[in-house]
């Protein structure tokens, strides 16, 4: 009797096991979510400002349906449209991510790119994240020029280890960014400095949410921090959040809006749109785009 009871718990977990898997992968990785933040930055007599902000798309050359969720998003009429980077997840995505992002292209816009722009994914143990030091791999080279020239032909502001300044909903809007300091690509030094007197915002961009940079940013003044990179944690326990960040922010941090410690700035991190090709789950952790909506302090 015992060893049919300890079988039927053992078939049951293996039965929610691959219940779970299965929702995982086949349904909450398409939810696609848009979420509203309210972020308290302007001055006291300014207008709302809204802010439309895309990451880690890890686009497929297939995934039409993210492909138009995506495009869909335009009809939110954004102030400005913000990208931090790891669109592309196959040497053929760049078509698909434009498919996605034309309809934002007649917006103001800003970006930085990630690894996986760089760099296709190859197979790893999802396991590997959970540990402290693991050795980095990426794949085949990713034709990132190309969607970097279609961005910038458009107007947008590449901000790989860049700075300026743009005019957006009748406002002057400082941006500053860094190239991905997951794989050790970003120097802020050469940016670096306090933000302008005449500034009406400064928005500061990563697609890794290193500590280190973020620190830097907020103390030259920038007052909204922008990066993608967690994927949320991408499965997430009740109770317990995301296991992971896949980088030195606290994992308490891994999605949403947050104070950044010790400072006046804001940070948002998005937990992003795609996941990595060789493991397309979300538990907990649907994928999301948000729009900010700036408002007076």
């Amino acid at each position: 009797m015992r060893k049919r009871t300890v079988f039927q718990l053992a078939a049951g977990t293996v039965v929610a096991g691959g219940a779970a898997l299965a929702y995982a992968s086949l349904i909450e990785r398409n939810m696609f979510t848009l979420r509203r933040y309210d972020v308290p930055v302007l001055a006291t007599d300014a207008e709302p400002l809204r802010i439309l902000h895309l990451s880690d798309l890890h686009m497929m050359p297939d995934q039409r349906r993210k492909q138009a969720w995506v495009a869909s998003l335009a009809a939110t009429d954004p102030d400005l449209v913000v990208v931090t980077g790891d669109n592309l997840a196959h040497p053929e995505a760049v078509p698909g991510a434009l498919r996605a992002l034309q309809p934002m292209l007649d917006y103001p816009g800003a970006f930085v790119f990630g690894s996986n722009d760089y760099r296709g994914p190859v197979w790893k143990n999802p396991l590997s994240y959970l540990l402290p030091e693991r050795e980095y791999v990426q794949g085949v080279d990713l034709p990132f020029e190309d969607l970097r020239e279609v961005l910038v032909g458009a107007g947008w502001a590449d901000l790989n280890n860049a700075r300026t300044t743009i005019k957006s909903g009748g406002r002057l809007i400082e941006l500053v960014g860094v190239d991905d300091p997951h794989i050790e690509r970003d120097d802020y030094s050469s940016v670096a400095g306090k933000i302008g007197e005449r500034t009406d915002l400064a928005i500061g961009l990563t697609h890794s949410p290193e500590p280190r940079v973020l620190d830097e940013m907020a103390a030259d003044g920038f007052e909204l921090l922008l990066a993608g990179h967690t994927h949320g944690g991408q499965v997430r326990v009740p109770f317990v959040g995301a296991l992971t960040t896949n980088c030195d922010l606290p994992r308490s941090m891994a999605r949403g809006l947050h104070r950044w410690p010790d400072s006046d700035a804001w940070l948002h991190v998005s937990a992003g749109l795609g996941t990595h090709p060789t493991a397309p789950v979300r538990f907990a952790c649907r994928p999301e785009a948000s729009l900010l909506t700036l408002i007076p302090r």
